[in-house]
């Protein structure tokens, strides 16, 4: 049999299955907090002052779109990862641009409200982005995704 490293069916390592379903959980709620807040939905909105939720519906449509790249990518990208494609590379490098250019227009914005913006929270979820993009990337190059 004349296959490549490329072309050779690698078995899935226990770890892709960890990282997936703890990517899932958490990615998932990412794009259940941007749902949450694109339709006003007030069970979760009650959550937060009347001043931080008009600091969220205030954001520019450009903004929610970033925002919706970020978290939707990053879901997607979970899920491609658990499916073994990749193109799970793709969906966490639309995450994590998403989620740095959504990052740097908040550490822009003045007369934030009080516990509105969290740039320490914020470079988590960054950091977790690269790390799934980065993980994505090597079990590419290790023929376990395809």
């Amino acid at each position: 049999m004349n296959e490549t490293p490329e072309t050779q069916s690698v078995g899935t390592p226990w770890h892709l299955w960890l990282v997936g379903v703890l990517a899932s959980i958490w990615n998932g709620y990412g794009a259940f907090d941007f749902t949450a807040t694109v339709t006003r939905w007030a069970p979760y909105m009650s959550n937060y002052t009347e001043e931080q939720q008009a600091f969220f519906y205030s954001f520019p449509a450009w903004q929610y779109v970033i925002w919706a790249l970020g978290v939707w990518g990053a879901l997607i990208g979970s899920i491609l990862l658990l499916m073994r494609s990749r193109y799970a590379v793709w969906a966490f490098a639309v995450s994590l641009a998403g989620a740095t250019i959504s990052m740097i227009y908040s550490l822009s914005l003045k007369d934030v409200p009080e516990g509105a913006s969290n740039p320490a929270f914020a470079a988590i979820i960054i950091l977790i982005a690269a790390l799934l993009l980065f993980y994505a990337w090597r079990m590419t190059r290790r023929g376990v995704l395809r």
